[in-house]
Formats: structure tokens, sequence, C-alpha cells
């Protein structure tokens, strides 16, 4: 595959030691070096990359030639990778994202900007994903459904159809949101929920998740 655009990545975390090998491995992008803000920055190299602090980015790379992508996970309920994905781009940069080619996406399905989206996931008709957003692998996003912005999306969920995820959620690794369903901005929804009825903002889901009807 050519390799025609340069990429930054932000982090220097197990993320981004995996988001390094698919850039690297299967896609159009060129890692050139990992960014780390200064107070973290504890190593000079990776995978014999430069780590640079992040602050001084623009003095090595410029943001005219340069893609980034902020290879944080839900850390601070998704606000660090939010943060950094913001600030790279008040610096210029264009960001990037990596959508597998073994992953399932429909044709009509709009995805927003600096997304991760791993192999052997299923994106269905009519789905919109928000920016900044992380599919990691072997999820089912239904119909008609919408993943928000800056949300993080673990490994065999299962988001049924006509639902909405709000912005900066966090879905657990086996979770399930059933039809028709509406989860708020900033919920935890942890392993092997089961979500049956909308949930308001700012609330943790465990177990099964049923309002009773008020009479």
């Amino acid at each position: 595959m050519k390799k025609d655009r340069k990429l930054v990545i932000v982090g220097d975390s197990a993320f981004a030691e995996i988001a390094c090998e698919y850039f690297q491995h299967d896609s159009p992008y060129e890692v050139v070096a990992f960014a780390v803000e200064r107070e973290y920055l504890k190593r000079d190299t990776l995978f014999g990359l430069p780590v640079l602090p992040f602050e001084d980015l623009d003095q090595h790379h410029a943001p005219e030639t340069h893609s980034f992508f902020a290879a944080n996970v839900y850390t601070q309920g998704n606000q660090l990778r939010t943060r950094l994905y913001k600030s790279a781009k008040a610096k210029g940069y264009q960001p990037a994202s990596y959508i597998s080619p073994h992953a399932f996406v429909w044709r009509n399905c709009k995805i927003g900007e600096h997304c991760f989206i791993f192999e052997n996931n299923v994106v269905q008709p009519f789905v919109t994903i928000g920016n900044n957003v992380v599919l990691w692998s072997g999820n089912h996003i239904g119909h008609h459904s919408t993943i928000g912005d800056d949300c993080f999306v673990s490994s065999h969920v299962v988001v049924s159809g006509f639902c909405r995820v709000g912005q900066a959620c966090f879905m657990g690794v086996n979770s399930t949101v059933s039809n028709n369903t509406n989860i708020g901005n900033n919920c935890i929804v942890g392993a092997a929920a089961l979500v049956l009825s909308d949930v308001e903002d700012n609330q943790t889901v465990v177990g099964i998740w049923k309002k009773k009807k008020q009479v």
C-alpha cells in the first residue's frame, strides 16, 4: 500500500502501540512519531520512532504536512482522548481515521472524523457514528442507530436498531441495548449489561436496566 500521508500518534500507551501497528501496515499513513504531553513523557523512542513533547510537536512536524490520531481509550470518561483530539486540531493537524477492511460498514453509514473501527465490526444501513469514536473489535451497530461523539465501544457490544447512544459514553464488553432505546450523555454501560429502557444522562448501568412503568 502506498504511503502518501505522514501521521503522528498522540499517546504511547498500549492503544498507541496497537494504532501504530494498524496504521503502519494497513493504511496509507506512515507513522513518523509519537507525542505525549511533557508531564507524562517518560521515554525518547517507541518502535524506533521518536516520542516528542506534545506541546512542541509543531517544531518537529509541520501541521500542514502531518495528520494525527489520539490513541487514548476511555480514560477520564473519554475526556483525555477528546481533549488531545481537540488540542491537536487547534494546532492545525488533520485528524486521521482507521476503518478495518475486515469491518462491515454499509455504504450509507455516516462516520465522523477521528474514528477507529477495528475488525469484525458490523455497522448496518443508516447508522450515524460521530467524531472521535472507537469501536473495538466485534461489535454490532444496528440499522438507523446513532453513536454520539467521543464514545468508546469495547468488544462484542450489541446496539440494536433505532437506538441512540449519547456523547462520551462507554459501552462495556458484551453489553446489549434493545431496539428503540436511548442512552444519554456521559453514561457508563457495564460489561454484560442489558439495557431494555431509556437511560438518562450521567448514569452507570449494570445488570438489567429496565425502568418500572409509572401507574
